[in-house]
């Protein structure tokens, strides 16, 4: 996938992965970039997610992002602090960059493992010497961990600005913000404090309306990046990061481990836009729900349970649930053709759509089913 203008990207094998797989990404501008992040609420944090923030607070102007899989540096005390410090620091001085403040850093992978700086000093050139405009191909690839495929999703806005996503996330993924590491770049010329705002409601409604399993990672955050190239309107890049963001949520859901179905949760006619969302996150992240969706079973019974699980204000008399576009419940049982409704959910992606009947606002949410698989993965995750 091309890059928008302005940006270069390179992804690299430095060494971290036993696998010898592709584990260290760059990207880079010539010139400052408008930026904005969402970063995880988990209170464990790795220490790229604390020095990101705190550049994203005081309006530190960027030009380099490095990120590395394999990896995750969280929980290794002031070394772990000390070492990503030294990550930024060599990243900078490989890019010939005078302020270590303009690189962002990134980590994804095992926790509680020190960093290999030596692989990362010896890599860090190579991955410098590998930097082009064409595409984000191999950059997409190296910063996957149990990621089945790479993910990456584009729009293009009226006047010609590009918008490209990449993402990575497979596991440890639920909604707390930012659940995976995303970055979404553009071209589209765009103040910050406009962009930040329009980020926040953008991650809102798609990268955190995310979950596989009900774990959030230490380590998550979503970026994005504007080299500011091409006149856009406001209003069109909003919706494009949207539609972006959007579409990186769904190949993230689809791609979660042990994963063979998406689930894609609709719930409209919601009191509140928080509690439409919060209907259908908890509606997607069931463990019941998605065991049931692995085993083709329309049990409406357990998407109403996670509907009241939530919380939201709901009159049951009214409130409606459809499988596949079958209706399972009207306010009361009542009988539907069972064998047909489970035919249905024999499909690549299966939608639970949830009328409340409270209001007028609508939310969606993307989880997988529940397999076998995921137990195995992460049984022998570090084996």
């Amino acid at each position: 996938m091309k890059l928008p203008l302005g940006f270069r990207s390179a992804g690299i094998a430095a060494g971290i992965k036993q696998s010898g797989k592709p584990d260290l990404g760059l990207i880079t501008s010539d010139e400052p970039l408008v930026w904005a992040m969402v970063a995880t609420e988990n209170l464990v944090k790795a220490p790229c997610v604390t020095r990101n923030r705190a550049r994203h607070a005081a309006d530190h102007p960027v030009r380099a992002l490095v990120v590395n899989a394999g990896n995750a540096n969280c929980a290794n005390g002031e070394t772990g602090m000390w070492n990503n410090e030294d990550f930024a620091a060599m990243s900078a001085g490989a890019l010939g960059l005078a302020r270590v403040q303009e690189v962002l850093t990134a980590s994804t992978g095992v926790i509680g493992k020190p960093l290999p700086m030596d692989a990362l000093r010896a890599g860090l050139p190579k991955a410098v010497a590998a930097l082009h405009e064409e595409h984000a191909d191999d950059f997409a690839g190296a910063i996957l961990t149990t990621d089945l495929v790479t993910k990456q999703v584009e729009a293009t806005l009226p006047g010609g600005a590009r918008v490209v996503g990449i993402a990575k996330g497979s596991g440890m993924i639920h909604p707390n913000m930012a659940t995976m590491l995303a970055f979404v770049l553009t071209d589209a010329i765009v103040e910050q404090r406009p962009l930040r705002r329009s980020w926040r409601d953008v991650v809102s409604r798609t990268l955190n309306q995310v979950t596989v399993d009900g774990d959030t990672s230490p380590n998550d955050m979503a970026f994005v990046f504007a080299s500011g190239r091409i006149p856009a309107d406001t209003g069109e890049l909003r919706y494009a990061l949207g539609t972006v963001a959007e579409g990186l949520a769904r190949k993230v859901a689809a791609d979660g481990e042990g994963a063979t179905t998406l689930i894609t949760v609709s719930v409209t006619n919601g009191r509140s836009p928080e509690e439409a969302r919060r209907a259908a996150r908890s509606v997607a992240g069931s463990s019941l729900v998605k065991a049931a969706v692995h085993g083709r079973d329309p049990n409406w019974g357990r998407v109403l349970s996670a509907i009241g699980m939530s919380g939201v204000i709901a009159d049951l008399d009214n409130v409606t649930v459809r499988l596949q576009g079958f209706d399972v419940f009207r306010g009361t049982s009542s009988p539907f053709d069972e064998p047909a409704v489970a035919a249905a959910m024999h499909a690549p992606e299966v939608l639970i759509e949830v009328d409340l009947a409270a209001g007028e606002d609508d939310a969606t949410a993307w989880g997988c089913d529940l397999s076998a698989d995921y137990v195995r993965i992460n049984a022998e995750y570090r084996t």
